[in-house]
């Protein structure tokens, strides 16, 4: 499946000093600017204070799926909505420590990233140009599916842990 839209956005994570004896750092995610689409590799340090630092490490396209606008609807619904971010950790001697991976508004997508417990997987506050865009999107795909509650299958005897045929003939098993 094919993403019917997509718009760039640069991803803004703080680093914050930790006492820590294995790490000098904690990151996270901490925004993200739509439009913004960079080129290279190259971090940009946007502001710092006292033990804390904010960079735009990179751009990533958040692309959106006709079959994802129930997630979509159900993350505006949200106060604030997000915006969800995957950082992997860098896996090479001369990657940064932390590489985007996934910038996404679908809360179901991104809480498949979050069992690998080496990936970074946060929601940032969604800027309103976003949400819009989101908006639209959601107003022109999508379509209600009702629910149908699924019938109980007579064949199955769940004292015997498995199937049996309806025409008589053993199932698998016996």
């Amino acid at each position: 499946m094919s993403a019917l839209e997509r718009m760039a956005v640069g991803i803004v994570v703080e680093r914050r000093e930790i006492d820590n004896p294995w790490q000098d750092y904690s990151w996270s995610p901490v925004g993200v600017l739509p439009g913004v689409a960079l080129e290279g590799g190259e971090w940009k340090l946007l502001r710092e204070g006292e033990g804390w630092s904010h960079f735009l490490i990179g751009s990533l396209d958040i692309e959106l799926f006709r079959g994802e606008t129930e997630g979509y609807r159900y993350n505006l619904t949200n106060a604030p909505a997000r915006v969800y971010i995957v950082l992997n950790p860098g896996e090479e001697a001369d990657d940064p420590e932390i590489v985007p991976f996934l910038a996404t508004v679908c809360p179901y997508e991104a809480e498949s990233y979050s069992e690998n417990a080496e990936d970074i997987v946060e929601g940032v506050i969604m800027p309103d140009e976003l949400a819009g865009w989101v908006q639209t999107f959601i107003d022109k795909y999508h379509k209600d599916v009702p629910f149908k509650k699924r019938k109980r299958n007579k064949a199955y005897d769940p004292g015997k842990g498995h199937f049996t045929r309806q025409s008589g003939k053993p199932g698998n098993g016996r």
